[in-house]
Order: C-alpha cells, then structure tokens, then sequence
C-alpha cells in the first residue's frame, strides 16, 4: 500500500481513492501512479496511525512541502487529514499543501475552513472550468452544477485560515480564453492563479 510518494521536491500523501468528482482529463484512467514508481489505487484506506507511521520511515527534511494529494481527494477523509497535518506540524518542521477539488464543506456537511488554520499553509484548489456548466461537463462533479459555485465560496472562506490559496487549471484541457476567464475568476475570490501542465 503506497501512502507517501515522491514528485519533485516535495512528498505527497495518498489517503483515498474516493472523490466526488470523475474528471474527464483525469490521469487516473491510464495510470496506475503518477511518478513511475508507485501504485496509487488503494485496497484500503491506511488508518490514521499508518499514515504517521509511513512518515515516521521518511527524512522529512529533505522534502520542501507535505502535500495531500493521492489517487483521491483528500479532504474525503478530512478530519483524519487535519489530525494527520496537526501532528505532522507537532513533530517536524514542515510546510503542508492540499490538493483539493474544493468541495469539503459539502462532503462534511460543515464549513470546514476556520480547521485549516495552524495545519495547513498552502490549498491549491482545482478550478479548470470558467462557469458551471462547463465545469460540470468537465468534472462530472456528484453535487451537479452546485459544486462551482461551492468551491470558489470554500476558496473565500479559506482565505483567513490559510497563508495562500490558489486556483489552479490545467493547460491542455480548455483553451486560452477560458484560462483567462479562470484567472478573472481568481481575482475576483482574491486568491492566487496557477496553471498547471497535463500530465499525459
């Protein structure tokens, strides 16, 4: 079972394979993992104390961030992931990112974001659409046409609790005109705008 796994410079944390989106550019359809080196799919959730563990085998100096992202969406499992951040923040000296499709108010059913502070430094929120229709057709979300507007009203209300939060769209799967929509969009939540490559 693969918990932790390299990308770059930074160590990225596998807790689920569950998510409520079935995004049609996801790499998840043709790989298996995303280095080269490590299964992603889960038989099982690793517990809390595995998690811990598997960091424990880890020299978390030599990473520039902790990043939640696996071969699910991380805050499907949020309150373990908020144990896991805090302790990690406990132990080790540490910057920890999310990778998130924004929607844990509505998979917890609460608003989450004033939890995020003291645990996570950075969220990094998928937005890859311009409106919500074609984020729907994109993303195939279980909450509809809902979960646009609740991942960009999750990147404000996140916005006091963490240092940076950013809105991030991947390259290759809309055109430029809707990329800049994207980047409006972010100015408007007042957060911050990535563009990320694809990842065949």
């Amino acid at each position: 079972m693969t918990i932790t796994y390299e990308l770059g410079n930074s160590l990225y944390v596998n807790i689920t394979n569950r998510c409520s989106n079935s995004c049609t550019f996801c790499l998840r359809a043709k790989h298996d993992g995303v280095n080269g080196e490590d299964d992603l799919w889960l038989d099982r959730e690793p517990t809390v104390e595995e998690i811990k563990a598997d960091f424990k085998k880890r020299d978390l100096s030599k990473y520039d961030a902790v990043v939640f992202c696996g071969y699910g969406e991380p805050t499907e499992r949020f309150d373990d992931m908020i144990e896991v951040a805090r302790w990690l923040k406990a132990n080790y000296e540490v910057r920890i990112r999310v990778n998130t499709n924004g929607h844990a108010n509505l998979i917890c059913g609460r608003d989450v974001t004033p939890e995020l502070e003291g645990a996570i430094d950075i969220v990094s929120i998928s937005l890859n659409a311009p409106n919500a229709k074609a984020y729907q057709d994109i993303c195939r979300s279980v909450y509809g046409e809902c979960a646009f507007d609740a991942l960009k009203d999750f990147a404000k209300k996140a916005k006091p609790y963490v240092k940076d939060v950013i809105f991030s769209v991947v390259d290759k799967t809309m055109p430029p005109e809707n990329i800049e929509a994207c980047r409006k969009i972010a100015d408007d939540c007042g957060v911050s705008f990535r563009v990320r490559e694809y990842i065949d």
